[in-house]
């Protein structure tokens, strides 16, 4: 086997101790054969990663977004959701094209590795597209077309369903595993009741999981609770929904009933603090959730109403947000925070990562600690979740490969990934307007 070892660094373990450790990795099965002190390993592997004065983390995981919207930074700001969406985001995604979505998720690949992201979900158009842009980056993904029926025709819903469906068929467990897919329905309001009960229903058959938008705001709550006198998630039950694998964005406005059908159901909510918060559709009840044993991930949205991809800022949105919500100090600890993003996320998704241990995946990041706003170092977690930053990370390694080795991205051209987009973004306004 070809091995790959992560040396002379301090290693965050499952249980959140830190230990000093050396991390060998089977490359040949990208998963990690051993984490042991350095006198403990042995042979020389066929390659080293240098982590000294480094803290190993576990990859981060984003477990939902739109990663070609990343063209959308900024175009559109300090709205509320609905007429952000209706004015400025549906309209100018009328316009993108299968070139949009692919450098636009270029960009994307290109940022997460360099805040030491290894795994992502894409909700969004043109997925065989990003499917390709996953596999050259050589990052783990889970894909899906959202659908929609609003504003359609019959005729058009229904192939907008079929093309989700028949990508997440075909496209799940390729590039060596690195690529898993969903059904994803863009939500239970934007879907209509005999289409989603279908797409569910194939989803089953199938073994695919789902994953939609979820009581992300009132708005999203009163019309089903006005027309089927029952609240969302228990709508979703009755379709086929809320089965173990499925995992909903963002469950801002679930009720203790939701947060108790989540946690019986066993499927995930993933948490997207900043967008949230920016669009001013509320605070998640993360620590109730949390509490209640639903497993929660944590996912940045689309940059588009974040405005970045760095998980680092989720986490710290995720705890501060937490406290504010429940109003107590104490809730969502920088343990908690980190978790979400890492074994969280990952087992909302169904990846063996977001872990360091014998026979894991081998998705983790290292970050350097020399910088002034992680000194003095009383504790790592806490760095992690209040002070740290994509722009700590110093190596991204994903299936036992090197991503990015001191800063240098191994898999992309980032310079020239970057020239295209901000060209490709100034096109793609110049359609729309």
């Amino acid at each position: 086997m070809n091995t790959l070892r992560v040396a002379n660094g301090r290693v965050l373990r499952p249980d959140h101790s830190i230990t000093e450790s050396d991390v060998l990795i089977d490359q040949s099965t990208g998963t990690v054969e051993t984490v042991a002190a350095p006198d403990e390993i042995g042979a020389s592997a066929d390659e080293t990663l240098d982590a000294e004065g480094g803290l190993v983390i576990p990859g981060l995981v984003n477990a939902h977004g739109h990663a070609a919207m990343t063209l959308l930074r900024g175009y559109a700001d300090d709205k509320p959701l609905d007429a952000w969406l209706q004015e400025d985001i549906w309209p100018v995604e009328g316009e993108l094209t299968a070139e949009d979505i692919r450098i636009g998720t270029e960009l994307a690949a290109v940022e997460m590795i360099r805040s030491g992201t290894t795994g992502f979900v894409d909700m969004y158009f043109e997925e065989p597209h990003v499917a390709g842009v996953a596999e050259a980056a050589g990052l783990r993904a889970l894909l899906g077309h959202g659908f929609v029926s609003v504003g359609k025709s019959d005729e058009d819903a229904r192939e907008d369903m079929e093309k989700s469906v028949n990508f997440a068929e075909q496209y799940d467990g390729l590039a060596g595993g690195l690529i898993s897919t969903a059904v994803m329905p863009h939500s239970l309001t934007t879907v209509n009741e005999a289409l989603l009960r279908e797409a569910v229903e194939r989803a089953r058959e199938a073994d695919l999981p789902v994953h939609l938008h979820a009581n992300e705001t009132a708005d999203e709550v009163d019309p089903i609770v006005d027309d089927r006198e029952v609240r969302p998630l228990e709508y979703a039950e009755e379709v086929g929904l809320l089965e173990d694998g499925d995992f909903l964005a963002h469950c801002v406005h679930v009720d203790d009933a939701e947060i108790d059908r989540l946690a019986d159901s066993g499927a995930a909510a993933v948490h997207c603090p900043a967008s949230n918060a920016k669009l001013a559709s509320g605070i998640a009840p993360v620590a109730e959730m949390l509490d209640a044993g639903v497993t929660v991930g944590l996912g940045t949205d689309g940059a588009a109403s974040n405005n970045d991809l760095d998980m680092f800022d989720e986490i710290r949105d995720a705890a501060m947000l937490g406290k504010l919500g429940a109003d107590d100090a104490a809730a969502v600890p920088a343990s908690a925070a980190v978790r979400m993003a890492t074994e969280g996320s990952a087992a909302a998704l169904g990846f063996d990562s977001g872990r360091i241990e014998a026979g894991a995946n081998a998705d983790l990041a290292v970050l350097d600690l020399d910088a002034s706003h992680l000194t003095p170092q009383h504790d790592l977690v806490s760095h992690l979740a209040y002070s740290a930053g994509g722009s700590d990370v110093r190596h991204t390694v994903c299936d036992g490969e090197v991503l990015m080795e001191d800063r240098e991205i191994q898999t992309l051209d980032a310079e020239a990934v970057v020239e295209r987009a901000d060209e490709q973004a100034e096109e793609l306004v110049a359609r729309v307007e």
